[in-house]
């Protein structure tokens, strides 16, 4: 089952144009095909282009009972990659920890195997809880973390008004049917002063430009992809104040950024292969892999 959806920032459809055909092979769609820092298939959905909003979405998309079943039942493999990804985006919330009003409280959207939790806790975060509808990831998780994991997708009326300090949504926000309604969730459950951090795939980066429709970001599961502009405006209509949108660079192992290149298929595999058997592929790289963060306060 599918749904049209206009625009899902500015709930606009008469501004929206083509902006690539659905690209699906349905028998290619195996146990990874909604999995996290997975092998690239190259295939989405039919994709729209937001005139008002700056932002690409698909239309139409899967309904939220199939994304449930999708995600829940997804493979998982990428516990080195994870992280690496949660120093990445720790480094970044504690340039502006200081600025909350407090510690008390912190959620993770979208949390995998807790990697980030982890980080969370080493920041000195205090009821820590993350939201992961995989099975899979929460299975390899961590005894640091495991009680702070909930498999469950991030719906309204989970949690209380003003519960948390920090909330976070790492690579998550493109996989989302209703990004600014999980947004306005999330900062309804933030206290005064707290902020919500979102990390996501920046559509109009040079690594973007350069790959065009064989960049990984042209995914199966992303259901909307930012630029620096539709992210802002995201922040700014979920009501965040103070709001900062920039690039940021990942670090990733040199085998894992052999993953996401488009090499023609036979030399993917022989050069992930050679990677895995040498200390080269464990080396860490920092790229500008063309991501986004952005964070605003209550």
């Amino acid at each position: 089952m599918t749904t049209e959806r206009p625009c899902p920032l500015c709930g606009k459809s008469t501004d929206s144009t083509l902006f690539a055909d659905a690209r699906v092979e349905s028998d290619r769609l195996g146990e990874f095909a909604y999995a996290s820092r997975k092998l690239p298939e190259y295939m989405h959905l039919r994709l729209l282009l937001c005139g008002t909003c700056d932002l690409v979405y698909a239309n139409p998309v899967p309904d939220r009972s199939e994304l449930q079943t999708s995600y829940e039942a997804a493979a998982y493999d990428s516990q080195v990659e994870a992280e690496f990804a949660a120093k990445t985006y720790a480094s970044q919330v504690r340039s502006f920890s200081q600025q909350l009003v407090d510690h008390v409280g912190a959620l993770d959207i979208g949390a995998g195997d807790g990697a980030f939790c982890e980080q969370l806790l080493s920041l000195g975060f205090t009821n820590v809880v993350g939201l992961e509808p995989s099975s899979a990831p929460i299975a390899v998780a961590k005894p640091i973390v495991r009680d702070c994991l909930r498999q469950e997708m991030f719906t309204n009326g989970q949690f209380s008004a003003g519960q948390f300090s920090l909330v976070t949504c790492f690579q998550t926000i493109e996989h989302v049917p209703e990004p600014l309604e999980v947004c306005r969730e999330a900062v309804r459950l933030l206290k005064p002063g707290g902020a919500l951090c979102v990390v996501g795939h920046n559509r109009r980066s040079f690594s973007c430009r350069v790959l065009g429709r064989k960049s990984p970001i042209f995914d199966i599961e992303h259901l909307q992809l930012f630029s620096p502009k539709s992210m802002r405006r995201l922040l700014t209509e979920a009501g965040l104040r103070n709001i900062v949108v920039k690039p940021i660079l990942n670090c990733y192992p040199v085998s894992y950024w052999a993953k996401l290149f488009p090499f023609p298929a036979t030399m993917k595999q022989m050069v992930i292969r050679g990677l895995g058997i040498t200390r080269i592929g464990k080396i860490p790289l920092i790229v500008p892999a063309g991501n986004l963060v952005a964070w605003g306060f209550r």
